[in-house]
């Protein structure tokens, strides 16, 4: 069975505390940190609950006063206007104006009397008389403007409810206005038409900026479809265009009169309460910024924050220096075995204590040197193996007599070419050369001379190619060239190129007097075959093609050779 040792070193390692160092500065860190900041957070909550509860108090009053004053205000402006409508200067001069005896003085009449009105209450904008088709017969303005009531205006009207329009942005005054219309009636009941008021909200704006609330937060009337139709603060978009999202404002009206946490029309994380006005369906909203609302409960978070990490540092200031004096003379240990199993065996520890430690270090040291020691000779070893194989693989791909590469490197690479070439869709060309007479040459100058000749053509043809280029020996005094990239007409100007070198540069050096000239066979892939071994036969085919044309040529697959030699 494990012993509680081993448990409890198992849990420890989970946590990378293996060291003890560590351990140590662990105990430090949690005796510390879990009594501040339980300490600290229980104190930010219950402040952040205070303050909450006060946030909200304030919010309700001030919600509920502002929507008393809006009701107020509504109510008598509709009182004020039935009170115009009931006027004997608007039914009498109505009633005149619709004869043709007495309409221009009625008319004139009429519009003094809205002017008059109009000059003593401050919340109008413009009073107007209109018939029951909406046609306006007399206005408190120079020019009379649009009348916009709702589709249901009329039926409203024959019921003696009062009209009321919509808010919307007046763009002769600048300004936004309402409009409540009421009926206006004759001496015998009859419905004549409506006088219509355009009401500002300059009063009510003016209140909304007097709220305690407005001078930390945000006090507004807002619409059942999120639209913001007053404000204590200049709001960023145009008139009702500046809205709440649709999720919040249901919420809102849902839980009227309790505080909610929700984002604002900027975005910014609020705290609000939202008061329902009687009439029209609007609703009153005071919100503060939750950092607002939170600012001290933050600051206590953040002081008991800043007080724990003194704490901390200092702590594990006293507990670092404290595990220096008791471990360090591990930890250089257990470094230097790290490096050693890392490969480097360059380690040389100091030895600065006495006892078991110092002891440990130097024998630590001479283990290091043995070892040093030995990797020496095996990479002296490894360095003269290195060398060999590298040779055995030069060997393995290359002609001894010529040093270009064999046939079965020329093979590999041109399957290598050919894949690429295929998914690459480019071409590329090879050529095929093979030395004219050469068993003739090697009977009259013999094979010495036939070997130095073979590699002075494979000179040739490594200089007269590209880098790119591959040059191999095919077999006997055959060789093969592979061109990537390069379509017929440059294969055929290469090609010539070598035919021309060999014929004047081939017998330079060598003590012979007998011209030595090739024939080469050109194939383009994939034109003329779109295997390595159909190219190659292609090639070769060309190639013989020059041997029956009389050699010292070159001859393109698929072509017949010229009979005569070319200059």
């Amino acid at each position: 069975m494990r012993s509680w040792e081993q448990i409890l070193s198992d849990i420890l390692h989970v946590f990378r505390l293996d060291t003890i160092r560590r351990k140590i500065l662990t105990f430090a860190v949690l005796a510390t940190l879990i009594p501040s900041l339980t300490m600290g957070w229980l104190s930010y909550e219950e402040g952040k609950q205070i303050q909450a509860e006060k946030t909200s108090a304030e919010l309700e009053n001030a919600t509920a006063h502002t929507a008393q004053v809006l009701n107020l205000w509504v109510r008598e402006r509709r009182h004020e206007a039935k009170v115009f409508s009931n006027s004997y200067e608007v039914t009498e001069n109505f009633v005149k104006s619709l004869r043709s005896d007495s309409r221009r003085q009625a008319i004139r009449r009429l519009k003094a009397y809205l002017v008059s009105v109009r000059q003593k209450f401050v919340d109008y904008e413009e009073l107007l008389v209109a018939d029951k088709q909406l046609r306006v017969i007399a206005t408190s303005a120079e020019t009379p403007s649009d009348l916009k009531l709702p589709a249901d205006w009329l039926k409203l009207a024959r019921s003696d409810d009062p009209v009321v329009g919509d808010p919307y942005w007046d763009v002769a005054r600048e300004r936004p206005v309402m409009t409540i219309a009421v009926p206006v009636r004759s001496s015998d009941g009859r419905l004549l038409g409506i006088l219509a008021a355009k009401l500002n909200f300059r009063a009510l704006e003016a209140h909304l900026q007097k709220s305690p609330v407005a001078q930390k937060g945000q006090v507004y009337v807002v619409g059942t479809d999120g639209s913001l139709i007053i404000a204590s603060h200049p709001l960023p978009h145009a008139f009702m265009e500046t809205k709440l999202d649709m999720t919040t404002v249901a919420a809102l009206f849902e839980e009227e009169g309790s505080s909610l946490e929700y984002s604002d029309y900027e975005g910014e994380s609020v705290m609000g309460i939202l008061k329902r006005v009687s009439f029209p369906e609007w609703g009153v909203v005071a919100q503060i910024s939750q950092q607002r609302v939170f600012a001290r409960a933050i600051e206590s978070r953040n002081f008991t924050l800043a007080m724990a990490a003194a704490l901390l540092i200092g702590i594990g200031l006293m507990s670092y220096f404290l595990g220096l004096t008791i471990v360090r003379p591990l930890e250089r240990l257990s470094g230097g075995a790290a490096k050693v199993a890392e490969g480097d065996l360059e380690v040389d520890l100091p030895i600065l204590s006495r006892g078991e430690a110092g002891y440990l270090t130097r024998v630590f040291n001479e283990m290091v040197g043995r070892l040093r020691q030995g990797r020496e000779e095996l990479a002296a070893s490894n360095s003269a193996l290195s060398e060999k194989n590298k040779e055995l693989e030069r060997l393995s791909i290359t002609d001894s007599l010529t040093g270009l590469y064999n046939r079965k490197h020329l093979m590999e690479t041109l399957a290598r070419e050919a894949g690429r070439a295929r998914r690459q869709q480019r071409g590329f060309s090879i050529m095929i050369l093979d030395i004219d007479h050469f068993k003739q040459y090697n009977d009259t100058y013999g094979h010495l001379a036939g070997d130095l000749l073979l590699a002075k053509a494979a000179s040739i043809f490594r200089d007269t190619v590209r880098e790119m280029d591959f040059v191999a020996r095919y077999g006997g005094e055959e060789f093969l060239i592979v061109l990537p990239q390069s379509d017929t007409e440059e294969a055929l100007q290469v090609a010539e190129r070598i035919r021309h070198r060999v014929k004047t540069e081939g017998t330079e050096g060598l003590e012979v007097t007998q011209p030595v000239t090739i024939s080469i066979g050109v194939a383009t892939f994939p034109d003329h075959g779109d295997t390595p071994v159909g190219i190659i036969q292609c090639a070769d085919e060309a190639l013989y093609e020059a041997k029956r044309a009389g050699r010292d040529r070159v001859v393109l697959a698929g072509s017949e050779a010229v009979n005569q030699a070319p200059a």
